[in-house]
């Protein structure tokens, strides 16, 4: 079964490598067990542990309750000269494990050898450690000086020159020295009473005296209570060169950690002075200002992080330091929104402006602008409803998808909204303005603009010269003036007004009712359309036939020609199949428009002037003469009239429709 590496151990790996010789052959390893042991060497040596040859330099010892623990060193050679690869047990690594990282990390600085003495009651002891990357190697004359610093005069000269040699890191007997235990290295200890340092003060030997081991002081330090955060490393450093007459850290508590408290992360701008207007090429388009923060249905808003646990803490003599969790908080639910199955997560409920309000996450569906549309406040787009209390400037545009409440007037500019638009003023369009809805527009009145409703148009003034469409009807009845004078307006089933056209004539007025004005403007679309592929066509038709005929004379044509005759004729079929299938959607529309049941009324409650040309379905006239009161039908394939019935309609009963309520 594979085992798992950890980072540590893969660092401690690393570190091993690089100091290693890259040709040598044998390795020293220390652990805790001899599986271990073996285990650790077979990855330096590349090899496997059946492989393995070793001789044992030191047996461990569990030891007990903590005390007298020593690790087994083996001296470990690869059987045979050749190299394998591969391993009993293989090692895993995570996916995205750094190695370049954990390399840079391990990298070896260059560290000259080192030589210590210590005097001991088996006698002097030497350890020498190797070099790290170009480091110079520790010589024979060190070790001697070292010796006779610490007053050694007996020692075996050659021993000392194979330490140097071997560079092995262990303390080696070398010498001996008269001892005197009274003269003993001592040392106190200095614990801050917060019990989160404990220092060593050592002092030292005198003649005779030993030095103090890793393993007095760590004894010492527990005698004292001190049984955490004990630096084992600088004990180490202490044992190889001791620290005289000065506080040595060598524990440290753990202070507790509390938890952090709950926050919430925001998918968008709390607040609005931070909104920055977007640039383009460099400039900005005063135009595009939209400040809103539009979200759609479904849309993460914000996320709770949630609280995290304390981490308690510990004292060097092992006191238990109690740490707070942190503090949790509600989620911040406002309208319109909802929590996710994640429990954290925030999501808007309805399309509209995601706001934060005294605390609250909301969603709002109606926006009020309290001013004009214009420079200041840049073109505006929402998810919802809009309520304009002001105009709406010429170039500028308005779209929402829900209703358009405009409490002023409209100029050249562009409204459109998936609900009904109402302005309480007029459409003053200039010529190039337009408004659309996906259902009714209301206006006081209409000039000289393009207006498509998907359900009615209904202007209480005038409409003077425009464009209106309306998949249901067109009224013009409420005022006193009601007119319509001048332009085109199409309906499915009726067009009504006081006054219909104009006494002097003016420009043309239109009518037509008994259509689709959608279909009917594909239609129309359609027919420009097969009108250019049909020359097309023709044009192809006679370039092919013309390379035929030069082929069928030559028997052959240049490669030149006989590419172009390709390319023509997969531009005919490309062509041919566009041409078949716009006419099969043509005619569909024209039996559309043939089976409608809307029998389609054109009806003027005052005057219609001469000159005012009519359509009912496919049946097209002109008024001849100056009428009054008049209905016009279609019957038997003719236009007919009779005397005006007023007929309550049931939207202008309703009046306008309250922007609040968006459908």
């Amino acid at each position: 079964m594979a085992g798992r590496i950890g980072l540590e151990v893969l660092r401690e790996l690393m570190r091993r490598y690089l100091e290693e010789d890259g040709s040598k052959r044998s390795v020293e390893i220390e652990a805790s067990t001899l599986d271990e042991a073996l285990q650790n060497a077979a990855i330096q040596l590349d090899t496997v542990v059946s492989r393995l040859e070793y001789d044992i330099l030191q047996k461990g010892n569990p030891g007990f309750a903590g005390f007298g623990k020593t690790l087994w060193k083996i001296r470990a050679y690869e059987t045979g000269s050749k190299k394998h690869i591969e391993h009993e047990n293989k090692i895993e690594f995570e996916a995205d494990t750094d190695f370049a990282a954990i390399a840079e990390e391990v990298k070896i600085v260059d560290k000259d050898g080192q030589v210590f003495v210590r005097l001991a009651p088996e006698g002097a002891l030497l350890k020498v450690l190797p070099p790290q990357g170009k480091g110079k190697q520790v010589t024979e004359k060190m070790a001697f000086d070292k010796l006779h610093a610490r007053a050694v005069r007996q020692y075996d000269e050659n021993l000392v020159k194979q330490v140097v040699k071997e560079e092995q890191g262990e303390w080696v007997p070398v010498g001996t020295f008269v001892t005197n235990p009274a003269a003993d290295s001592y040392l106190s200890v200095d614990m801050q009473p917060n019990e989160m340092e404990a220092y060593v003060i050592i002092y030292p030997p005198q003649p005779g005296g030993c030095d103090l081991s890793k393993e007095i002081i760590m004894s010492y330090l527990k005698n004292n209570n001190i049984v955490y955060g004990i630096k084992e490393d600088v004990l180490q450093d202490l044992e190889n060169e001791a620290v005289y007459k000065t506080p040595v850290l060598v524990a440290e508590g753990t202070k507790p950690q509390n938890g952090t408290d709950a926050s919430i992360t925001f998918f968008f701008e709390t607040d609005k002075t931070k909104l920055k207007i977007e640039e383009k090429d460099n400039r900005v388009d005063y135009k595009e200002m939209q400040m809103l923060q539009n979200v759609i249905e479904g849309q993460p808003l914000a996320k709770k992080n949630p609280p995290t646990k304390g981490v308690p803490g510990r004292t060097v003599t092992g006191k238990y330091l109690a740490a707070k969790d942190g503090k949790d908080i509600p989620l911040p639910l406002g309208k319109n929104v909802r929590v996710a199955d994640d429990g954290l997560t925030i999501l808007a409920e309805v399309n509209g402006e995601a706001t934060y309000i005294n605390g609250k996450i909301n969603v709002e569906t109606i926006t009020i602008i309290n001013e004009d549309i214009d420079l200041k406040t840049g073109n505006k787009f929402f998810l919802g409803t809009i309520i304009v209390n002001g105009n709406v400037a010429d170039g500028f545009k308005v779209e929402a998808t829900g209703n358009i409440e405009i409490k002023g007037n409209v100029g050249n500019a562009l409204i459109s909204a998936e609900g009904d638009v109402i302005v309480h003023q007029g459409i003053i369009g200039k010529g190039n303005g337009t408004v659309k809805a996906g259902k009714s527009v209301w206006a006081k009145f209409i000039e000289n603009a393009t207006v498509e409703a998907g359900d009615t148009v209904i202007v209480t003034q005038n409409i003077v010269n425009s464009e209106i469409k309306a998949n249901r009807k067109i009224i013009c009845v409420a005022g006193k003036h009601a007119a319509i004078m001048g332009g085109r307006y199409i309906a499915c089933e009726e067009i009504v007004a006081k006054t219909i056209g104009a006494p002097s004539g003016g420009s043309e007025t239109i009518l037509q009712v008994g259509i689709d004005p959608q279909a009917k403007e594909k239609i129309d679309q359609h027919e420009i359309r097969l009108k250019q592929l049909e020359k097309m066509l023709e044009d192809l038709d006679k370039n092919i036939k013309t390379l035929t005929d030069l082929k069928r004379q030559k028997k052959e044509l240049s490669e030149d020609k006989e590419a172009l005759l390709r390319e023509m004729q997969y531009k005919r079929e490309e062509i041919a199949t566009e041409e078949h299938e716009l006419r099969n959607e043509y005619n569909e529309l024209v039996n559309y428009l043939n089976s409608l049941k809307l029998k389609g009324k054109i009806s003027c409650t005052g005057k219609i002037y001469s000159s005012v040309r009519i359509q009912i379905k496919d049946v097209e006239e002109e008024i001849k003469h100056e009428d009054k009161g008049v209905t016009y039908y279609l019957e038997g394939g003719r236009i007919k009239r009779k005397k005006y019935e007023e007929e309550e309609d049931e939207i202008l009963k309703k009046g306008p429709p309250d922007a609040y309520k968006t459908h």
